[in-house]
């Protein structure tokens, strides 16, 4: 049996599946495909920050001052989530490619919790910031925003030290 993984909450021959399912496998051996899922990976997290930050900007007053907090929420949404669901897909291939490099990987797994406080800020408390009955620059939509900004910086940073540790 495989030793468990040093954060012992995964057992390290979960990672090797991971890297021996044909995705995994796929993703790792074949030229190019790997840097065209990493490429499209970085574009939507682009987008998804891109789109997070306007609507921060908006939550602090710093930004899109004709526009109320709701509407720039509700118009960017399509965008955020359909770029959110293309990072976590390509995300899944780029794991899956790397699994075992990863289960010793100190940024992979601060990148993991920032991005799960980054979901559960964003589907919570930022939702309630710019629901349509908040009014703009209240306090609570400011302490939104601030938590929003950090968490996904959060995740952009640790993923881009995953390469340099």
């Amino acid at each position: 049996m495989y030793p468990l993984h040093p954060i012992d909450f995964l057992p390290y021959h979960f990672f090797v599946w991971c890297g021996h399912t044909a995705i995994g496998l796929w993703v790792k051996e074949t030229t190019w495909v790997f840097p065209i899922i990493e490429t499209i990976h970085l574009m939507c997290l682009s987008i998804v920050l891109g789109t997070t930050i306007m609507v921060d900007l908006r939550l602090l007053g710093l930004g899109l001052h004709r526009s109320p907090t709701a509407q720039v929420a509700r118009e960017l949404e399509p965008w955020m989530l359909g770029a959110l669901g293309m990072t976590v897909l390509t995300g899944a291939f780029l794991f899956m490619s790397e699994s075992i490099r990863l289960s010793v990987s100190g940024p992979f797994f601060v990148k993991m919790m920032f991005f799960a406080l980054a979901l559960l800020v964003h589907f919570t408390i930022h939702w309630k910031a710019t629901a349509p009955s908040t009014s703009d620059g209240a306090w609570f939509g400011k302490v939104a925003a601030c938590l929003s900004l950090m968490c996904w910086f959060g995740v952009a940073l640790s993923g881009r030290a995953i390469a340099f540790l």
